[in-house]
């Protein structure tokens, strides 16, 4: 009995789609970093101005995380392990 074989094609569409897929840098509530250390952070590597920073120390503060970036996951990964290396806990969603 012959075994029926069904590819999968996707359209160039569908590929860059895929590509394009959107994930979040998320920052975490702590007991260690202070709200000066993820102020500092959040200005030096992801160029946000002081109150915005404020705000986002805030909100992981009161809400215990908070979505800081939004890009490709290659781009994610790479602030993930910058914030790490400064002891923030970040997460890629």
């Amino acid at each position: 009995m012959p075994t029926e074989v069904q590819e999968e094609t996707l359209t160039l569409e569908e590929i860059l789609a895929s590509l394009k897929e959107m994930h979040r840098l998320i920052l975490w509530n702590d007991d260690v970093n202070s709200f000066d250390h993820v102020i500092y952070c959040m200005m030096k590597y992801l160029q946000y101005s002081e109150p915005q920073s404020e705000k986002i120390a805030w909100k992981v503060h009161n809400e215990g995380k908070c979505a800081v970036l939004e890009g490709s996951f290659t781009e994610m990964e790479v602030y993930r392990k910058i914030l790490q290396q400064e002891g923030l806990t970040v997460t890629v969603d």
